[in-house]
């Protein structure tokens, strides 16, 4: 099992900046991918970011926020981090970070993280 907890968010102005983090202990070692979803209301659950546990550490981002998140990883702490620049409005939501990992094979299975609220507001 992977065990994710959330921190960083909080209120913020727009144009302002907020750095998530996601710190996983368990079976750290069996994770292919990390990576933060978010949900706002009336909206559907939405892809943010992802990173992959590979060498190398590709990275994926949704077209709302290329140019202004960057998502990253510390092996040492086995965290990865959202950094969130030049935030909007449109930003404000419920943050997950998730694990992707692998049992048996090719079986994968995803963990979460319990949330962390964004709101972006004057």
């Amino acid at each position: 099992q992977v065990q994710l907890v959330e921190s960083g968010g909080g209120l913020v102005q727009p144009g302002g900046s907020l750095r998530l983090s996601c710190a996983a202990s368990g079976s750290i070692f069996s994770i292919l991918a990390m990576g933060w979803f978010r949900q706002a209301p009336g909206k559907q659950r939405e892809l943010v970011a992802t990173i992959s546990s590979a060498s190398g550490g590709s990275t994926n981002y949704a077209d709302s926020v290329k140019g202004r998140f960057t998502i990253s990883r510390d092996n040492a702490s086995n965290t990865v981090y959202l950094q969130m620049n030049s935030l909007l409005p449109e930003d404000t939501a419920v943050y997950y970070c998730h694990a992707d990992r692998v049992l048996r094979g090719a079986l994968t299975v995803r963990s979460w993280g319990q949330g962390t609220q964004v709101t972006v507001s004057s």
